[in-house]
């Protein structure tokens, strides 16, 4: 229950993760068009999935930008860093994220391993 309290009540650690957040989407600001529409709708995306206090997605969008500012360095198109299927590469980069379908996963074998417990010979 501490770790609620400290991860949602924590105002420093609000006002730091805004000021970070505003600081990330001037970074996007900067980038070409296409990459700021890929990175927005990315971004929405991903949210969606969000589980917990979201810090973890806010490194994830850190890397993106990273990944997305060398691509424009280079001159590449914003489909040559995401390729075509830009819901599999949002699925790569949510793998090392906290997401609800992982906290729903979690509650479903808890519920039934709670109802029936654990380590059942099942032949």
């Amino acid at each position: 229950m501490s770790e609620f309290f400290d991860n949602y009540f924590n105002i420093k650690k609000m006002i730091e993760s805004k000021r970070e957040y505003k600081q990330q989407m001037d970074r996007v600001e900067a980038l070409p068009k296409d990459y700021q529409y890929v990175f927005k709708k990315i971004q929405g995306h991903m949210w969606r999935f969000a589980a917990g206090s979201g810090y973890d997605m806010m490194k994830i969008h850190y890397d993106l930008i990273e990944l997305f500012e060398a691509g424009a360095a280079e001159g590449k198109h914003v489909l040559e860093i995401t390729g075509e299927d830009v819901a599999a590469f949002c699925d790569e980069l949510l793998r090392n994220a906290r997401t609800y379908t992982e906290d729903w996963r979690e509650a479903l074998n808890r519920d039934i391993l709670k109802k029936f417990g654990k380590g059942l010979d099942l032949k």
